[in-house]
């Protein structure tokens, strides 16, 4: 029975907006106040889908979380009607209320951590939602997240999705991007390897920004997902990327099959963490895995950390060849470019390149690779997936004719006061549903206000 790696893409929201929120991500906060375009933020997701879709890689989508969050604003002391509430909050609290209409929800490697049932001591597909808490805009999003893996991964007989860690410091859990699984096939054993900042009581010797993953939440996760502990590793994340702006590792690194395609200074440990890596590889069938180090001398930190190289997407195809599918920002850079060149000249499976234009999702930090969560499935766990995320041509053209019936073209920082953009989400989001076949899975279906 064939397995395949399935790509769970985030479908950009309407709220898309560059509000600078994220703390240690250098383009989000470069590009603070900026006005966004949701409509374009949208449609590129949609064509990198595309790429994918058309490479015969099983494609889903997920929809946008219900925003503004105007739960959070009434927690937060805001009263009255939703009108109210907006305006009130934009004069009094404007980080607050942009931190309601982020869209972050859209990069949804960082919406759980996933094992496939080829590592999991039950034989089923295991799912962790991240809980988001070193971030107030994103710690928002796991019980939605949760309800939403729920519906899509309902088959009990093949996943368990369990519920996000206890909130807090101590376990600080950012999903897949700072989990990378190396395996000799898909279907196959494979050795799972979680990256953290620092541990929960430690210190990740970072000067500049946080470390935003625990040593605790990474264990805990592999607890929950029974693995075995002589093929789970635990790698440290280096302080220098971290205060580079690598906040999360997926930004420096990216693994594939038996290939890590990685920064040298992507781990603490440096090259005793490869060693790691090589030594629990080796007691897989199979053979050794094909490690690829871009030098500091060949790519500047600074250069992988602006083009986003390691956030790259690193596919399979069923002849054996991988393909990189990279940002266009790649391309432009003189040093990047000429690395993925050589790359593709080496003995490796990777043997072809595709730029794709996510300018728009690069801007706020996020890459190809931020805005897919990848799901190891052989065909009967496929087929008893929610059947309408999974993309095929006809969906992928109604998604995009909805994407421009109903997203803004422009969105500036002001307009965050506008009801009507609350109205016109929900309107969006109502109508995705439908085309999704999801029921009603917001808050404001299931109370009735469409609009307040």
């Amino acid at each position: 029975m064939p397995d395949w790696e399935a790509n769970f893409d985030g479908l950009v929201g309407p709220t898309h907006n560059f509000a600078g929120l994220a703390f240690g991500n250098l383009a989000s906060m470069k590009n603070r106040q900026r006005t966004s375009q949701p409509r374009s933020a949208a449609l590129e997701g949609l064509r990198k889908m595309k790429v994918l879709l058309t490479m015969g890689i099983p494609q889903a989508v997920l929809p946008p979380h219900e925003r503004p969050d105007l739960d959070l604003l009434r927690r937060a002391g805001f009263t009255g009607t939703a009108s109210r509430i907006i305006d009130t909050a934009y004069h009094r609290a404007p980080e607050l209320l942009a931190a309601s209409y982020s869209a972050s929800s859209m990069w949804t490697a960082n919406a759980a951590t996933v094992s496939p049932s080829a590592d999991t001591a039950d034989g089923r597909i295991h799912v962790t939602p991240a809980n988001l808490v070193s971030q107030l805009h994103r710690s928002i999003e796991p019980d939605q997240t949760t309800r939403l893996l729920r519906k899509i991964f309902s088959n009990s007989q093949h996943f368990v999705v369990h519920e996000p860690l206890p909130a807090g410091g101590f376990f600080r859990d950012e999903g897949a991007a700072n989990h990378t699984r190396l395996c000799q096939a898909y279907g196959e054993p494979g050795i799972e390897i979680f990256a953290y900042g620092c541990p929960a009581h430690g210190s990740s010797a970072a000067r500049v920004f946080p470390a935003r993953q625990t040593l605790e939440a990474s264990q805990a996760v592999a607890r929950l997902h029974r693995l075995d502990p002589d093929r789970t590793l635990f790698i440290q994340q280096h302080p220098d990327a971290i205060d580079a702006g690598a906040f999360h590792n997926d930004v420096v690194s990216v693994g594939n099959g038996p290939v890590l395609l990685y920064h040298e200074r992507a781990f603490a440990d440096g090259q005793n963490a490869v060693q790691r890596i090589e030594q629990v590889f080796a007691s897989l069938p199979g053979g050794r895995p094909q490690l690829i180090v871009a030098r500091e001398a060949q790519v500047s930190l600074a250069d992988a950390i602006a083009t986003y190289l390691f956030n790259s997407q690193l596919v399979s195809h069923a002849n054996g060849s991988m393909s990189l599918i990279a940002p266009l920002e790649c391309h432009e850079c003189d040093t990047v470019r000429r690395w993925i060149e050589r790359l593709l000249e080496e003995n490796n499976p990777i043997d072809s390149v595709h730029y794709v234009d996510v300018r728009q999702s690069m801007a706020n930090g996020g890459g190809p690779a931020c805005l897919r969560l990848r799901v190891v499935m052989n065909d009967r766990q496929l087929q008893s997936v929610h059947r309408d995320v999974m993309l095929d041509g006809p969906r992928l053209a109604q998604l995009e004719t909805w994407v421009r019936t109903y997203y803004r073209d422009l969105l500036k920082p002001s307009d965050l006061r506008d009801p009507e953009l609350l109205c016109e989400s929900r309107a969006a989001l109502d109508v995705l549903t439908q085309i999704l076949c999801l029921g009603s899975i917001y808050s404001f279906q299931q109370s009735g206000r469409h609009r307040e």
